[in-house]
Order: structure tokens, then sequence, then C-alpha cells
């Protein structure tokens, strides 16, 4: 494993040289992979492969620009571009489902933990994944109340924007507002404890 991650970083360096083959050889390395991922989000070939090919063209123009600083890390650094691909395709399309969602409706147009779940996971991977979850219940214990409430109805009690609005007596968008709210003071939250809420 440890090879194949320098191997990459050498390709990377190969092609920002000016070694175009370079690129074939990694993009034939990892395009399973990322497709794959992609695949399993979107449930949909089509657009999966309108994803791919945007994901592709953003890391070639990445590279030629000189702005990648992942040493290392190809692999989830191309993985993190997908994955922002999808997200901005779904919030453009509120019909679509992801990852199994398959109701159609506005307030499932994304699961921003899905993320977690999108792996294949072996014994290892299932017991990291359990951390990341007692992690997070902690870090949502933290948050503001009305913040807090909509992240536990949201996440952990399955329920869509809609119902949630209507338990709490607020619009949809206030409902969206603090899920937003909570979820840039989880990623605060996570920048001070300097947690890796990551199995990769």
């Amino acid at each position: 494993m440890y090879k194949e991650k320098v191997d990459d970083q050498i390709l990377v360096s190969q092609y920002i040289n000016g070694e175009e083959s370079a690129f074939e050889k990694l993009l034939k390395r990892n395009q399973g992979k990322v497709f794959g991922y992609i695949m399993k989000m979107v449930k949909d070939e089509d657009l999966a492969n309108d994803v791919f090919q945007d994901t592709f063209v953003k890391v070639i123009r990445t590279l030629k620009n000189g702005k990648y600083n992942e040493e290392g890390k190809f692999l989830p650094w191309v993985m993190r571009i997908a994955h922002n691909l999808v997200i901005d395709h779904f919030r453009k399309d509120k019909k679509m489902p992801i990852a199994g969602r398959g109701s159609g409706n506005d307030d499932d147009k994304f699961d921003i933990f899905n993320v977690l779940k999108i792996e294949d996971n072996n014994v290892e991977d299932d017991i990291i994944y359990n951390q990341i979850l007692n992690d997070v219940r902690e870090l949502v214990e933290l948050l503001p109340d009305d913040q807090r409430e909509v992240v536990k109805m949201r996440h952990y009690m399955g329920m869509s924007f809609k119902d949630i609005a209507d338990s709490t007596d607020v619009s949809i968008n206030t409902a969206l507002g603090r899920m937003r709210y909570a979820l840039i003071n989880l990623r605060k939250l996570i920048e001070e404890k300097d947690l890796m809420l990551t199995a990769s």
C-alpha cells in the first residue's frame, strides 16, 4: 500500500513536469475506485460518467496550475473532488437521490454524513467507523440546543427537513440554516480537538 502511494506521487511529479503518459497511468490505476465511489453515491451511470469526467478535468487543471499540494494522498484528494462535485450536482438537481436515498424530496437531496458510509468496510474499518461515530456523537452534544436538535432528528432519527421544520415549528429554511451552522460548529470543534474523522 505504501509503495502504491509513493508511485502515485512519482507519477504526479512526472505529469507536472510535462510527462503526459504519467497521467494515463494515474488514471488507469485509480479510475475503478473513483468511478465506483461516484456510482455508490449517485446510483446513475450517466451522471456517474459526467461527474467522473468533471473530476479528472478538475484534477488536470489543478495539477497544471501548480496548485496540488497533497503529497502522498493523491487518491483521497481525487475522492474529495469527486464527492464535492456530486454534492454540487445534487444541489442543482433536487430530485436526485444519494447513496440509497430514493425519496426525491427537496429535503432528501443529500446526506452530509454519507461520505462515512460509502466504503465497503472490513472489521478494522468498522472499528474505526464506530469510533468516528462516537466522536461525532460527543461533538453533537456540545452544540447549541437548536442545532443539536436538528442534527439528531436528521441523522439519528432519519427525519426529513420538512418533518423537522414541522416538529420544531420553524420554516424549512430555518431548519436548513440550523443544520448549516451545526456543521460549521462541528468543523470548528473537530479542529479545536484535533480529531481525525477518517478511516483512511
